[in-house]
């Protein structure tokens, strides 16, 4: 495994690839998970590549074939790299796909539904909410305004924005460290994004 500039994507046969990003390549990628001291520059850096994520994945249009085709192909990558995970689909207060995968937990359906609320909310990804919480060295959750009961920042929920008209669904994922719930996200939306664009 060769390390470009620190981004992993998930190959289909569950190995890595390690993608460019505008990263900096002495910047050691945030990890949102870890209690240690993170390396300086580290979370401008992971949000400046969530940021361009968002200006990339812009659909033209956003259909009820379109959110089956993406539930169909999380469900294909996880069973594919045995994750256990959760998926949901959502649009608005309507359910588009939902499913749970071998070794998801009960826990995963709280998480799915606080993540895709913070990510509806603010229309970005949850994990950008958490990151910009966190660039005054604290985290949002520490603002007593901020109901953890009912959203959560962590990575796994994406908007799907659709050019011109911003955010129509979400898209959340849960089960596994949330760095990695926002990627997988990724990867299935890129790869729809791509088959749109093709047609």
């Amino acid at each position: 495994m060769i390390a470009l500039l620190g981004v992993v994507k998930f190959t289909p046969g569950g190995g890595r690839l390690w993608a460019m990003t505008a990263n900096p390549p002495h910047v050691t990628e945030f990890d949102p998970d870890s209690a240690d001291a993170q390396p300086e520059g580290s979370v401008e850096a992971l949000i400046a590549r969530v940021e361009a994520e968002v200006r990339e994945l812009q659909f033209p249009g956003f259909s009820l074939d379109d959110s089956l085709n993406l539930g169909l192909l999380l469900v294909e990558l996880g069973k594919e790299r045995a994750l256990p995970i959760a998926i949901d689909i959502t649009k608005g207060e309507q359910v588009l796909f939902h499913v749970a995968l071998p070794g998801a937990t009960p826990d995963n359906e709280h998480w799915i539904r606080a993540k895709q609320r913070t990510a509806a909310r603010y229309e970005v990804p949850s994990l950008l909410v958490g990151l910009r919480g966190r660039l005054g060295g604290g985290r949002i959750e520490d603002n007593a305004w901020f109901d953890q009961s009912r959203y959560a920042a962590h990575g796994g929920a994406f908007p799907v924005y659709v050019t011109g008209v911003g955010a129509v669904a979400t898209v959340t994922v849960s089960g596994l460290p949330q760095l990695q719930d926002h990627d997988l996200v990724v990867e299935a939306l890129r790869d729809i994004l791509g088959s749109a664009l093709a047609d």
